[in-house]
């Protein structure tokens, strides 16, 4: 089965997406959008570190409303405008993982959806 879902916590989709979509059977597989820097009341958060955080917060809120942890996370992807904020992106994604690591791809890239993202990430976690 096949469903979509915008949990509470998390800003409503700037556009037409979902930032989760889960696949349940035997096993189930969550698949979240693009998280970025914008707090549940839709404030763009000013700062790259600030927004590394609250993209992080907001995939643990999915995780949590669909019954999950860092723990089920199996694929990451994240993108970067900054080459600089590569640092504060690795000490953040440790204090969310620890020594847990899935697979990940990380990408510097020109612009995002809204130029005052900097940052955004993805994930695939399975349960």
């Amino acid at each position: 089965m096949l469903r979509f879902d915008n949990p509470a916590g998390v800003h409503a989709p700037g556009s037409r997406y979902s930032h989760a979509a889960i696949v349940e059977g035997a096993s189930r597989r969550l698949v979240v959008s693009g998280q970025i820097g914008v707090a549940p009341d839709g404030t763009v958060l000013p700062g790259g570190e600030d927004q590394i955080r609250q993209a992080l917060a907001n995939l643990g809120a999915i995780l949590a409303a669909h019954g999950m942890g860092p723990a089920n996370i199996v694929k990451m992807g994240v993108f970067l405008t900054d080459r600089g904020l590569i640092p504060a992106w690795r000490a953040e994604r440790e204090k969310l993982l620890g020594t847990l690591a899935p697979a990940s791809t990380l990408l510097i890239v020109a612009g995002l959806a809204d130029p005052r993202f900097v940052f955004e990430v993805e994930a695939e976690a399975v349960a």
